[in-house]
């Protein structure tokens, strides 16, 4: 089966895409304005695939943001509210990234390829455009650009076999968040044990556009024995497994500490970053909101929640947030979701409102990211 994406060049394909349609492809989604493939048509595959086998994914969409120069590691330390100081050459930190509020505007991963090169690899946000603001308004010393990398990702338990079939036993040897520059075949890439998956996994950042369908097949062929099966990014895996979603579990005005992210900033570093001030003033009097895990009543949502739903709490029907993301989970044999909501109601069980008019009873699971 096909798939035809119209909406004109606005939206990037990605080196990946031409394997992804001839594999099936039936639904994708838009994501730092390239197509993001989605589903191949029978979630439930996709789903077991993931959590028993291995899946492959075409997430190009998570653009790069290089910095290299001189003052590469001032500009990156600066806009970063986690601590890069002390990352080494070929690892990884995940670093919420915040603008002068405190509100988070991207939680990208950074790679340090050297001592004076980075890779922000983003969530959904223009953060190109925000680090080169940064950069240029200090007259820091580096280029700011998007390089040609493309990540494909192998997830699930059995994608170290994979790659090791692919690469050889010294995949093993590769950390989590450790990565290292691979050619295969003639193909460039930088492999990285990473992936937006709780079920481990690796991602390889091609770097040679011209190269996507030579690497897909690679890849591909590596994992039938194992079998691999087209898929990508799961709502019900990725919540299930509690890993953030920039964009669609909050909106444009959450920040780190609300989401649940706040293990991962370094506030009380002595050196100044963006939003320093505000996050450690928010720490300080409590964030007013909190990211919670859910279930959810009802019969089984038969897709994941599009728009964000109403959540109230009390006799009297106060709003005290939204349901952010809802889906059915497979794992907890229920429908799960992530609500934003006041911090006085967080712990505690609530109502939410779907656009049917179908009122869902809330049950506290756990706080987000504790």
């Amino acid at each position: 089966m096909s798939f035809t994406v119209g909406l004109g060049a606005r939206i990037r394909k990605s080196p990946f895409y031409e394997a992804m349609s001839a594999h099936g492809m039936t639904y994708a989604s838009v994501y730092n304005k390239m197509v993001l493939p989605e589903s191949f048509g029978d979630p439930d595959a996709e789903y077991k695939a993931l959590v028993e086998r291995v899946s492959l994914w075409d997430v190009a969409c998570e653009r790069q943001v290089e910095v290299v120069g001189s003052d590469a590691f001032e500009l990156v330390q600066y806009v970063s509210a986690r601590d890069m100081a002390g990352c080494a050459v070929g690892r990884v930190r995940y670093a919420p990234i915040c603008d002068h509020e405190g509100t988070l505007i991207n939680d990208p991963m950074i790679l340090k390829l050297a001592e004076d090169r980075f890779w922000f690899s983003i969530a959904d946000s223009d953060l190109l455009l925000w680090i080169q603001a940064i950069g240029a308004e200090r007259g820091l010393d580096c280029r700011v650009f998007e390089p040609d990398v493309s990540p494909l990702g192998v997830q699930g338990p059995r994608s170290e076999d994979v790659m090791v079939d692919m690469l050889g036993e010294w995949v093993r040897d590769v950390p989590f968040f450790g990565f290292v520059d691979v050619e295969h075949d003639g193909i460039p890439f930088v492999l990285c044990r990473s992936g937006w998956s709780g079920q481990g996994g690796f991602e390889l950042f091609l770097t040679d556009g011209s190269r996507g369908s030579d690497l897909w097949k690679a890849v591909w062929e590596a994992g039938e024995p194992y079998g691999i099966h087209p898929g990508g990014p799961m709502s019900d895996e990725r919540i299930e497994s509690g890993l953030f979603s920039y964009g669609t579990d909050c909106g444009g005005d959450a920040s780190p500490l609300e989401v649940g992210l706040g293990r991962f900033l370094s506030l009380d570093r002595e050196d100044d970053f963006v939003g320093k001030v505000a996050l450690l003033a928010e720490r300080e009097r409590g964030p007013a909101r909190r990211l919670v895990k859910v279930l959810l009543s009802g019969e089984r949502l038969a897709v994941p929640s599009e728009h964000p739903w109403p959540v109230y709490a009390g006799g009297a029907g106060e709003e005290v947030g939204t349901v952010r993301s809802a889906v059915w989970s497979p794992k907890h044999a229920s429908n799960l979701a992530l609500a934003l909501v006041s911090s006085e109601v967080a712990g505690g069980g609530f109502v939410t409102v779907t656009p049917e008019g179908d009122e869902l009873e809330a049950s506290h699971l756990a706080y987000f990211g504790e």
